[in-house]
């Protein structure tokens, strides 16, 4: 939600209507199963605007680039942060 009303952001700019609806629909989803399941480690990742064929390979990054944020989280202590959305940067705001 913040980011889709930052303009200049390829969130802002994307003119769909059910895609980001689904992807904040996650987002709750995320939250929630992080409560209810406390000894596993849930979050959601933003791998960035990445060249797939969902956006006519017009991403700004390869899907190795965009692939890495989602290996790092993998790999986070059992200790690591919860019920978070991160990107490679780091927390993000819902």
């Amino acid at each position: 939600m913040a980011r889709i009303t930052e303009p200049g952001t390829p969130s802002a700019a994307y003119p769909g209507v059910a895609y980001p609806a689904s992807k904040t629909a996650v987002n709750v989803i995320t939250v929630q199963y992080a409560k209810a399941f406390p000894n596993m480690r849930i979050n959601a990742v933003e791998p960035g605007y990445t060249a797939t064929d969902l956006n006519g390979n017009t991403g700004t990054q390869t899907v190795e680039e965009g692939a890495e944020i989602i290996v790092r989280m993998a790999q986070w202590a059992r200790t690591a942060r919860r019920g978070g959305y991160f990107d490679v940067t780091g927390p993000l705001p819902w």
